[in-house]
């Protein structure tokens, strides 16, 4: 059986927050946004239909879990949730808290504009609160 290997380009576009039960989570290199990434660690999973039926409950439920958290942690009035891959194959799930007047307001973060990343105290501190957070 396969190894779960995390897509190098998510290793460097991002911060390790936590392994859940299924995902791995971690933290979107820009400071811009809160925004969080699942990744289940199951090899060679593409799309969702490539995780058992129990598997998929168990994202669903991250996936809830991260939304409820970054919805608490940041008050931001709507939270986007999407697993595109069309950069990178291995599935991943965007969870990123949106306010009117973030620099993507109202359309994608995906592609608007270059990543500013979080200097170290500002991640490290926001990696914290997710780790902590009930």
């Amino acid at each position: 059986m396969a190894e779960f290997t995390l897509h190098p380009r998510l290793a460097t576009d991002s911060a390790f927050v936590a392994d859940w039960p299924l995902s791995r989570v971690l933290l979107m290199n820009d400071a811009r946004y809160r925004w969080l990434i699942l990744v289940p660690r199951r090899a060679r999973a593409v799309e969702l239909f490539d995780l058992d039926a129990a598997d998929r409950a168990v994202l669903m439920e991250e996936i809830a879990r991260a939304s409820r958290m970054l919805k608490n942690l940041t008050g931001a009035p709507k939270i986007n949730a999407g697993a595109l891959g069309n950069l990178v194959p291995q599935l991943h799930v965007h969870v990123v808290a949106r306010s009117p007047g973030d620099p993507a307001w109202p359309g994608p973060v995906w592609g608007h504009s270059p990543a500013v990343p979080f200097d170290p105290a500002t991640r490290d501190a926001f990696i914290h609160e997710v780790v902590n957070a009930r």
